[in-house]
């Protein structure tokens, strides 16, 4: 649960993948943005979301100058750009052929275990992850926040957990 007006429920700190927050900057660098932040502060007066009053275009790489910037702040710190890599399960994979499989949910696997683990469970071991695929470009990227809202009941306790 999120304490703001905009928004009562949203997922937060979701480590992306080192590589895949750093595809996503160039993929997009060359496009243009008005806004770093993008869940809140548009201008709705059409009734769609445009660019606020006064606002210039810019491209994207001078406003977020690194790829963590982009992952970071674009959704107001839904997700955190994470040094770990693909195929680790620890960190989502935006990319991913679903004929081969979920990696993503090894992820959440990792951390619902890691939230229900108590301190004083320090000799457990978290569950083996198997590797992971490698992950495929995706053009409808910008809508991740949502797509992760209706991935299985399974990632939910990756969203809840961090």
């Amino acid at each position: 649960q999120a304490d703001s007006s905009w928004r009562r429920e949203r997922i937060l700190h979701v480590p992306l993948c080192r590589e895949d927050c750093e595809q996503w900057w160039q993929d997009c660098k060359d496009a243009l943005t008005c806004k770093e932040n993008w869940h809140k502060g548009w201008n709705w007066a059409t009734g769609t979301n445009r660019c606020p009053w006064g606002s210039m275009c810019r491209p994207f790489s001078q406003v977020f100058p690194q790829p963590k910037d982009l992952c970071e702040k674009v959704w107001s710190n839904s997700f955190r750009f994470s040094p770990e890599r693909r195929g680790s399960g620890r960190c989502i994979q935006m990319w991913f052929d679903p004929a081969q499989g979920n990696p993503n949910v090894a992820v959440a696997k990792y951390f619902a275990w890691k939230k229900r683990s108590s301190p004083a469970q320090t000799g457990t071991l978290a569950p083996q992850s198997a590797q992971a695929p490698q992950a495929l470009p995706c053009p409808g990227l910008l809508l991740l926040p949502l797509a992760l809202l209706l991935l299985p009941a399974e990632l939910g306790a990756l969203g809840s957990s961090l």
